[in-house]
């Protein structure tokens, strides 16, 4: 889920810090463009040169139907083109790491009660699942550094090994959860080898989305840039929807104590079992033809060159997307895991009627996602994503009051909230990526929006039943809309498209 806080002073617009960044795309001007003259001329730019390339896409009788077919910069003259992209294929591989991840980040908290007892120490079924929790929050710990270590090989190595290694990690963590042995068999050594699973896949999903998020930039077809990016960060509500089904089946075939006994593992089997499926596809994906021209450049001037001078001329760029990241992951874990609890202490529904309306909420969310991706194609991102947050910002707290005074139904508030978040969520991943160059993409991406998914995200449920518990329920939900109102402030901070799709060197 799945993926984003700056002061109240603008962030200076990307570019303006970068004297090494090339002119926007769509205009040779220094000056820049607005969201709806950008959009034109990206539109008609990319419909005619591949990303990455630097000549018009190949067409006509020759050129595979539906596909483009970019010369490589690097063939000699009179070489025949590369091989056709598969943009389908690649849209597919991005997205199926998105499943995986949401649904083996998601099993272990969704599961937690039931092993708990199994694998963790305790004086009582309470401490165990405490310490349970506690391995949760560890993997949020370390998503910032798996964002840095694993991005940077990603931003060295290739967007391809990078998305088989983060979905491998990922798989091998899920494995090595479904066969250890419990508690009682092997002592401390059983909760110590969950810990180490854990911070395996906290590793891998603090680069998954990052590393995701630049291959989709670089590979989407020009045209439907961001309807990709909502059908790839899409997965990330799809693997969370599917850890609940697969609980229903346990509990449907084994019943809760069967679950309680062993059962609760052949979860962990299904989430490595779905990651090796998902390391099948991607490493039949082609590398970004934007990352490998891009490091032949890179290797021919500065020889992979520290990437921390560039993050720093991008700071702007990268508080943005730690704004953006915070508003964003504070609304969906209100949303995914307080929203019962939050219904439930005031008054408005018991749990259970406010998961069912989540329900509603979570089919909302997807179809506004893939609307928001259509409505950014045509439009540009800044507009969609500014409206999602100004929504969110301006009427979660209104709603919200209506559905506590009885006056708006539990279902209506669900599906608006979820409806308004879907907007930032689709576009957000490819906009991010296309603020930096591709030599720094996914540490750039990943770094900041690990550090607000930990700070904003993983906090956020414990600050929500602290404030329940001091008698102050009513404050939870503006830190929601502050953190939105923070996002939709410094949204204006950058410009649409900010950095062509070429190679920059650094």
């Amino acid at each position: 889920m799945s993926t984003s806080e700056i002061g109240t002073g603008a962030v200076p617009p990307a570019g303006t810090t970068a004297p090494e960044a090339p002119a926007p795309t769509g205009t040779a001007s220094p000056s820049a463009p607005t969201a709806r003259d950008t959009t034109a001329r990206d539109s008609t730019a990319r419909d005619t040169t591949a990303p990455g390339s630097a000549g018009p896409v190949a067409s006509g009788p020759g050129a595979p139907a539906g596909k483009d077919v970019a010369p490589d910069p690097a063939a000699p003259a009179g070489k025949a083109p590369a091989p056709a992209r598969k943009p389908r294929r690649e849209l597919l591989a991005a997205s199926v790491g998105s499943v995986v991840e949401a649904y083996d980040w998601t099993i272990y908290g969704v599961l937690a009660p039931y092993f708990a007892e199994q694998l963790f120490p305790g004086s009582s079924p309470t401490a165990r699942l405490i310490a349970a929790y506690l391995g949760f929050a560890l993997g949020f710990l370390v998503r910032p550094l798996g964002s840095v270590v694993i991005g940077r090989l990603t931003d060295t190595r290739g967007r391809r090994f990078g998305l088989t290694l983060t979905v491998g990690l990922i798989a091998a963590g899920s494995l090595l959860l479904a066969i250890v042995p419990g508690h009682a068999s092997i002592g401390l050594a059983a909760p110590l080898l969950v810990v180490a699973a854990r911070l395996v896949q906290g590793l891998s999903v603090g680069a998954e989305n990052p590393t995701a998020a630049a291959y989709v930039t670089e590979t989407a077809p020009g045209r439907h840039r961001y309807f990709y990016s909502a059908v790839s960060y899409g997965g990330v509500v799809l693997g969370s929807a599917l850890s609940f089904v697969v609980l229903s089946v346990l509990l449907g075939v084994f019943g809760e104590t069967g679950v309680e006994d062993g059962a609760w593992r052949l979860a962990f089997v299904f989430g490595a079992l779905l990651g090796l499926t998902a390391l099948w596809i991607r490493r039949g994906a082609a590398e970004s033809e934007v990352f490998a021209e891009d490091a032949r450049a890179r290797k021919r001037t500065s020889g992979g060159a520290s990437p921390w001078p560039v993050l720093r001329a991008h700071l702007g760029p990268l508080s943005v997307v730690f704004a953006i990241t915070s508003g964003a992951t504070t609304v969906f874990y209100f949303l995914t895991v307080d929203f019962p609890s939050y219904a439930a202490a005031a008054g408005a529904a018991t749990k259970e009627e406010a998961s069912g309306a989540l329900l509603l909420g979570m089919v909302a969310l997807l179809a506004g996602m893939l609307a928001a991706g259509k409505a950014a194609d045509r439009f540009g991102a800044l507009p969609v994503l500014r409206t999602g947050f100004a929504g969110l910002a301006l009427g979660s707290v209104p709603l919200l009051a209506g559905m506590v005074a009885g006056r708006v139904p539990v279902p209506v508030v669900t599906v608006v909230l979820l409806f308004l978040l879907a907007l930032p969520l689709a576009v957000s991943n490819v906009f991010a990526g296309q603020l930096f160059p591709p030599a720094v993409r996914a540490v750039a991406v990943g770094l900041p929006a690990a550090l607000a998914i930990s700070l904003f995200g993983g906090t956020f449920p414990a600050l929500a039943e602290w404030l329940r518990s001091a008698g102050h329920g009513g404050w939870v939900p503006w830190w929601p809309a502050i953190t939105c109102a923070a996002a939709l402030l410094a949204s204006w901070g950058v410009r649409e498209h900010p950095l062509p799709d070429t190679p920059v060197s650094e």
